[in-house]
């Protein structure tokens, strides 16, 4: 299945009677329509793109290892996932609830190939080249040890492995760029400091042999060979 059709599955599935969070992530609700407008000046093509970007590193026909940090509420990947059945898949979450949530949604898909484990970013419990992707969607803008985390998702990737994902840039939106200064970084919810375009770029081709920046109003996604 294309990538594409993967991600409207998941806005499908998703529907009416998701809750905030997903309503958000999926342009779905409502409430979460609104915030995406709001906060991230974001509609619905604009919300396809940028994650059809961040999952570009996940071949349709993948079947090595696979680890995911944050797992958050799996509302995208999981769908992703159920068509990867030959892949070993490990989705990792520091926080119980969020990871709950994506436990049911594979329970619900059947998923027998995914593991889920509770665990820091910055501290994985993995030997070094484990992974042959590393996949991290919306987390490095909350981690607060961003550089332990880019040396942890380095070090469990296999040589020629793919680190993939988006995050919250600074710069690319200034209508975000407010609200994450003045609500989003108040209430917890994102930790500074955070990267640009241009930083992240920079800071990716130090570490990895290939890399493609791209950004969609306040989100960048990345794709990078090690």
């Amino acid at each position: 299945m294309a990538r594409i059709e993967q991600i409207k599955n998941a806005y499908k599935a998703t529907g009416n009677g998701a809750d905030f969070y997903d309503g958000m992530m999926t342009y779905s609700t409502i409430p979460g329509k609104a915030i995406c407008r709001i906060v991230w000046n974001m509609d619905y093509e604009k919300n396809r793109k940028y994650l059809e970007m961040a999952l570009s590193g996940v071949p349709k026909d993948f079947r090595g290892k696979l680890l995911e940090v944050p797992v958050g509420t799996g509302v995208f990947t999981m769908p992703v996932y159920r068509d990867l059945p030959d892949a070993h898949i490990i989705c990792l979450d520091y926080s119980e609830n969020m990871m709950a949530a994506a436990q049911q949604k594979a329970s619900g898909m059947g998923l027998n190939n995914v593991e889920f484990l509770q665990g820091d970013v910055g501290s994985l419990l993995f030997e070094d080249e484990s992974f042959d992707i590393v996949l991290s969607l919306n987390g490095f803008h909350a981690f607060p040890d961003k550089e332990a985390a880019y040396r942890e998702t380095f070090r469990v990737l296999k040589p020629g492995g793919v680190f993939c994902g988006c995050f919250y840039i600074h710069g690319g939106c200034k209508r975000t760029d407010w609200f994450i200064k003045n609500l989003y970084q108040r209430a917890g919810y994102f930790t500074p400091p955070y990267e640009t375009k241009g930083s992240l770029r920079r800071r990716l081709e130090t570490m990895y042999s290939k890399v493609k920046v791209a950004s969609v109003e306040g989100i960048g996604c990345f794709r990078c060979v090690k």
